[in-house]
C-alpha cells in the first residue's frame, strides 16, 4: 500500500511540474539542433562605442573555442532602464556561447541623466560594432540575434522590430533573431509610471510620438525579426499581457514568434528560471544558425 501511494504521489507531482509552463508557436518545419557544449573564452571590459560617444561604453566578450564564423548574441541586463550591471547576464552569456555563438554582454546609458532613445542608440552601436568586427571576431555579420531579460528585453524587442519606416532605425542595426523575456512591450500601458517617466523624460499627454517610438508593440511590423517571448504568469510587475499581446501582434504580421508562459512564477523568478534558457538557445539555433544553413545568399536586414 505504500508503494502505491508513493506512485500515485509521485505521478500526480510529475504531472504538475510537467504543467509549470506552456509552450506554443514552434514550427514543425524547424528542428533544434544544437552542438556539443564547447569550451568559451571571455574578454572583459572591450569598448564598442567611438571616442565621440557621450558616455564610454564596454561589454565582455564570451566567444565559443573552435572553427567559425558564429552567429552572434547582444545581451542585455534589465534593471528599470536605471541601473544593475551587465555581470546579471553572465551565467546566461556563458551558456548561451558554449553552444556556439560569440555573445557580447553589454552595458548601455541609464536613466534619468540619458533619456531614450539613448538606450536604443547604444544597442544599435553595439550591433554596428559587432558587424565592424565580425571577420576578426569570427562572427557571421547577417546572423546577429539579441537577448534581454525586462528592460533589457525591451531594448532588444526594439532591436528586433525597429526598421526602416520606424523614427528610430539606423541602417545595418537591426537585428535577425531576439529572446525576450518579462517584457514590458508598450510603454503607454504605464503612463503613470515612474520608470517609463524617467526613462521618457516626458509625459505621455506631452509627447504621445515618444512613447509610440519606445514600445515594440506599436512598431511591428512584416520584416521584423523572429521573436521568442517568455514571462511568468504572476508578474504583477510587467503583466504578463505585455508578452500575449506582443505574440498575437507578431503572429498577425506573419512575423516566427514563440511564447513560454511560465506558471506561477513572477518577475525575479521567471529570470532565472531554466526552461526559458534552453528553449532560448534552440530559438537562436534554429533562426541564426539553421537558417544560414539554409539559405546562404540571405543578406543583412537593412
Amino acid at each position: 500500500m505504500k508503494y502505491a501511494a508513493f506512485i500515485a504521489f509521485f505521478s500526480v507531482l510529475v504531472a504538475l511540474l510537467a504543467g509549470c509552463s506552456s509552450h506554443q508557436g514552434r514550427s514543425a518545419l524547424l528542428r533544434p539542433t544544437l552542438i556539443a557544449p564547447v569550451q568559451v573564452t571571455l574578454t572583459r571590459a572591450v569598448t564598442y562605442t567611438p571616442a565621440d560617444w557621450p558616455q564610454p561604453l564596454s561589454a565582455d566578450l564570451y566567444q565559443p573555442v573552435g572553427n567559425g564564423p558564429f552567429p552572434a548574441v547582444i545581451m542585455i541586463h534589465g534593471g528599470g532602464w536605471e541601473g544593475r550591471s551587465r555581470d546579471d547576464m553572465e551565467k546566461i552569456s556563458r551558456e548561451v556561447a558554449s553552444h556556439g555563438f560569440v555573445v557580447m554582454n553589454i552595458s548601455y546609458r541609464f536613466a534619468p541623466r540619458w533619456r531614450f532613445p539613448a538606450q536604443l542608440h547604444d544597442v544599435q552601436q553595439a550591433v554596428l560594432w559587432l558587424r565592424e568586427n565580425s571577420q576578426r571576431l569570427d562572427v557571421m555579420p547577417d546572423r546577429i540575434g539579441a537577448w534581454g531579460y525586462s528592460a533589457g528585453a525591451h531594448l532588444a524587442a526594439l532591436a528586433g522590430v525597429t526598421s526602416p519606416n520606424d523614427d528610430l532605425y539606423k541602417p545595418g542595426t537591426q537585428v535577425q533573431a531576439v529572446v525576450a523575456g518579462g517584457t514590458p512591450v508598450d510603454l503607454r500601458y504605464y503612463k503613470d509610471g515612474k520608470l517609463t517617466n524617467s526613462l521618457l523624460g516626458a509625459k505621455y499627454i506631452d509627447d504621445p510620438l515618444l512613447w509610440r517610438n519606445a514600445s515594440p508593440l506599436a512598431l511591428v511590423s512584416a520584416d521584423d525579426a523572429p521573436m521568442f517571448l517568455y514571462h511568468g504568469t504572476f508578474d504583477f510587475t510587467v503583466g504578463v499581457d505585455n508578452a500575449k499581446n506582443m505574440h498575437r501582434a507578431l503572429r498577425t504580421a506573419g512575423i516566427p514568434t514563440e511564447l513560454m508562459l511560465l506558471r506561477g512564477r513572477e518577475h525575479l523568478s521567471a529570470f532565472i528560471a531554466e526552461p526559458p534558457l534552453r528553449m532560448g538557445i534552440e530559438f537562436l539555433d534554429m533562426h541564426l544558425r539553421q537558417s544560414q544553413r539554409a539559405s546562404e545568399s540571405s543578406t543583412v536586414r537593412r
